[in-house]
């Protein structure tokens, strides 16, 4: 069974769902449950201003996304760990499979928005490319869809 779960975690509704699976999977098999957030700092310094209080802003940012995350989960009764990573620049997903590797799980859960079309190629998928890159089982969990 799956005993190290990792999830990416990223403050939206679907990143929100995939930490609840995760939890159902850690409680039935009793796993630990390892919560990452990618931030990226280079899209700060795209848009044209960048100092060091943007990226202590985007770090703090990106340690309360995962301490709400671990809230969430040891509000279930399990603990968590969590790992921010900076990006630098490099793929979302590329980094996600490589903190896999290194911990290392034995699936990864991941939500995801299920865009399709060009929302998709303008947007990237970082869930699609841990799909097709992870060397372990990877669970899609999509977002839930709201009422027409």
């Amino acid at each position: 069974m799956y005993e190290r779960i990792l999830v990416p975690v990223d403050g939206s509704e679907p990143s929100t769902a995939g930490v609840d699976e995760a939890v159902k999977i850690a409680k039935l098999s009793k796993g630990s449950i390892r919560l990452v957030h990618v931030f990226n700092e280079i899209l700060a310094i795209q848009s044209g201003y960048y100092s060091a209080e943007v990226r202590e802003s985007l770090l703090k940012q990106a340690d309360n996304l995962v301490k709400e995350a671990k809230t969430r989960v040891e509000q279930q009764g399990l603990t968590a760990d969590t790992a921010v990573i900076d990006a630098l620049g490099g793929p979302t997903g590329e980094l996600i499979v490589a903190c896999a590797n290194e911990w290392p799980a034995d699936v990864i859960v991941i939500g995801t928005h299920g865009r399709r079309g060009l929302a998709r190629l303008v947007l990237g998928s970082d869930a699609e490319y841990v799909v097709r890159t992870a060397n372990v089982p990877v669970v899609l969990v999509r977002g839930r869809r709201k009422a027409a």
